[in-house]
């Protein structure tokens, strides 16, 4: 009888696990397309890109990236392009606004999170959601009648008359509309993006580890630097996304770096993004014969770009990763 009950048991429970077995993920099933799409959309973009680009690679080769000129001509054959400043600006001026913003990001969540009443924290948060989503122009038309004079008349002045021995304070503010304008305006921009996430993972730290941090006699300082090292990932997420998000900005940029094809390491020179350039120049492009493919190469830039910031930050994540582990 025992052996007949251990036989009907086995026969059972082989039928439910090849039922089990046979049972269709649809959540796999209905996620995988999505994925699949996602890919081949940023592959044909990728594609088209480097399609249209083609016709400036074969007249000029590399040194298309390499080169500071800006020569549009109705001949053709007088045509002469390079993207060197707008990628030099692009990549200046995204240092800028991380360097900016990642102080500010990390402070601020610190003060939200630990600090203010929750009343407040509320306030606080919504006003820093409410900066992220209102639109670019916003920040362009703010920062072009109310940053840039007084960034120039307090902050860029003062530096030159005093620090213009320092190469990066060498240049004079004429205008105002610099790199470094531009560096700042992105800095108040990207901040809520970077501090969102940096809030959030902050705020998800398990009390408990509050707690052991404090029994131990840690001060304030010593266990917020303990809690930052532990969302060390989060802080990297939120850099990458900023630089990100400050390298594909164009509307507010064009408004207050000066337009300028200037290949220099002075904060108060001019300059041009490669954003700001195909912005300004896209409208006129279809008149000349070879200028089209360029801006179609300075796009292609910034895919590389991004795609070197994101490596970067994969391998960040993983060496720390790996410390955690040993």
């Amino acid at each position: 009888m025992t052996s007949i009950k251990t036989s009907l048991h086995f026969f059972f429970s082989h039928c439910n696990l090849r039922k089990s077995a046979g049972k269709v993920d649809l959540f796999k099933v209905v996620t995988i397309p999505a994925v699949i799409f996602v890919f081949l959309l940023f592959a044909w973009m990728l594609v088209i890109y480097f399609y249209n680009a083609l016709p400036a690679f074969i007249r000029e080769g590399l040194s298309v990236y390499f080169e500071n000129v800006w020569q549009a001509a109705e001949e053709a054959s007088n045509e002469y392009y390079g993207l060197a400043s707008a990628i030099w600006g692009t990549v200046y001026t995204s240092l800028i606004a991380i360097i900016i913003a990642l102080p500010i990001s990390i402070a601020y969540s610190i003060f939200v999170v630990d600090y203010v009443p929750k009343r407040v924290k509320n306030i606080l948060i919504i006003v820093s959601d409410m900066m992220a989503g209102l639109p670019t122009i916003i920040y362009g038309i703010w920062g072009a009648f109310v940053l840039v004079p007084f960034l120039q008349k307090y902050v860029m002045m003062p530096l030159y008359k005093h620090l213009s021995f320092i190469p990066i304070f060498s240049s004079p503010p004429i205008t105002g509309y610099s790199y470094f304008s531009a560096g700042v305006l992105l800095g108040i921009m990207v901040t809520p993006f970077a501090s969102a996430i940096i809030r959030e993972a902050y705020q998800m730290i398990p009390f408990t580890y509050r707690e052991a941090i404090s029994s131990i006699g840690s001060t304030r300082y010593e266990a917020t630097k303990v809690l930052l090292g532990y969302i060390k990932p989060a802080i990297f997420s939120g850099l990458i996304l900023a630089f990100g998000r400050a390298v594909g900005e164009t509307v507010a940029v064009s408004l207050v770096i000066g337009n300028t094809f200037n290949l220099s390491v002075g904060l108060f020179s001019p300059g041009y993004t490669i954003s700001s350039l195909i912005a300004n120049q896209f409208g006129n492009a279809f008149i000349y014969e070879h200028m089209l493919p360029v801006l179609y190469a300075g796009g292609l830039a910034l895919f590389i770009i991004g795609l070197i910031v994101n490596v970067a930050g994969l391998y960040l994540l993983k060496r720390w990763e790996e410390n955690v582990r040993i």
